[in-house]
């Protein structure tokens, strides 16, 4: 059962193009769907839109300024028509959210316990002596040693790792349906790294969440995601279950994305493959494919148009590429009817 389906998102920020007043489009036509219990992959390199996007979908843009169009349907309701106050009763209890760097995310004057109880206080109606045991509940159920003692540190008390699972507890606190991880390893050592995905990843079966994991390295989507969409320069350019987008990239940005991942099974190499040049501006997007300008086997036909999400193979409906020149087997992929972002159960 599809719990979070995105359909057609556009985010669109006025007077920020140079100071000339004109819009700048962060995110385009974005259409993908989550089904309950799954875990989806959003990967890209920064600028792409990969957190512009999940913001969107969470109302967190703020209203001045930005327009958001398109359909985002959640458990039935569409969150683009509810008011703030309605969308506030949203976040948390039906999508939560793990921000970038906890040290940011997390308010330097306030201990730990303050910021944990707040929302079970407000929202839930605990009473402190109930959301302090609720608290150190949930850190303990992420792996925080000595988690009521904990309740009473400030951030700068503790590691960085230790401030991750603080959020990872704060974010399930509310027992949210779907959980967005926004680059949840950011300044983590790979020790750290490797041990936060993996309590993102038992926490999404034990209490039976969707998940959305945002992120710009491959190699971190590959072992506790169902599947994978790739974007650039605010569009989808490519979506697939895991294991087939490992096997048989198409796109030709996320065959690059595969190159610059290090590799046990290959040759050491003084230096590792890397894209030429950066993601577009926004606010000066280059004609046609927004890949085209980086891409080694561009055609001139990709500078006209921006080409459509395609079906790879006939039998694979749940692989889409945007690109018509470029699939696994090298052949000219066949048009999809659908053009959705979107495999079993989306």
């Amino acid at each position: 059962m599809t719990i979070l389906d995105v359909a057609h998102l556009k985010v669109t920020h006025r007077g920020r193009n140079a100071g000339h007043g004109e819009p700048l489009e962060t995110v385009r036509d974005v259409s993908f769907s989550v089904a309950a219990g799954e875990s989806l992959g959003v990967v890209g390199e920064s600028g792409c839109g990969k957190s512009q996007t999940m913001l969107a979908v969470l109302r967190m843009l703020g209203d001045d300024g930005v327009d958001i169009s398109g359909r985002v349907d959640f458990d039935g309701t569409d969150l683009t028509r509810l008011t703030p106050r309605q969308m506030r009763t949203v976040r948390g209890s039906g999508i939560g959210l793990i921000s970038q760097d906890a040290l940011s995310a997390l308010n330097p004057a306030m201990t730990v316990g303050a910021q944990m109880a707040e929302p079970l206080i407000h929202y839930d109606g605990l009473s402190r002596r109930a959301a302090a045991d609720r608290c150190a509940e949930l850190l303990d159920l992420v792996g925080l040693p000595s988690a009521r003692e904990r309740l009473r540190n400030h951030p700068h008390e503790l590691s960085g790792g230790m401030r991750q699972r603080v959020l990872i507890a704060m974010a399930i606190s509310r027992d949210p349906q779907v959980l967005i991880a926004d680059e949840p390893t950011t300044a983590l050592d790979v020790t750290i790294q490797s041990q936060v995905l993996q309590l993102i990843d038992r926490l999404r079966k034990e209490l039976r969440m969707a998940l959305v994991l945002i992120t710009h390295d491959l190699g971190v989507v590959a072992g506790i995601t169902d599947r994978i969409a790739v974007m650039y320069a605010g569009r989808i350019v490519e979506t697939a279950p895991t294991t087939a987008l490992f096997d048989a990239p198409g796109h030709p940005y996320t065959r690059a994305l595969m190159e610059s991942i290090p590799r046990m099974d290959r040759d050491r190499v003084d230096r590792l493959p890397a894209i030429p040049g950066f993601p577009p501006d926004p606010a000066a997007p280059p004609p046609g494919c927004a890949f085209q300008p980086r891409c080694t086997t561009a055609h001139a036909e990709c500078e006209r148009s921006v080409p459509d999400l395609i079906q790879v193979t006939a039998n694979d409906p749940g692989h889409l590429v945007r690109c018509p020149f470029t699939t696994p087997t090298g052949d000219r992929a066949t048009a999809s009817t659908g053009g959705r972002a979107t495999g079993d159960g989306a």
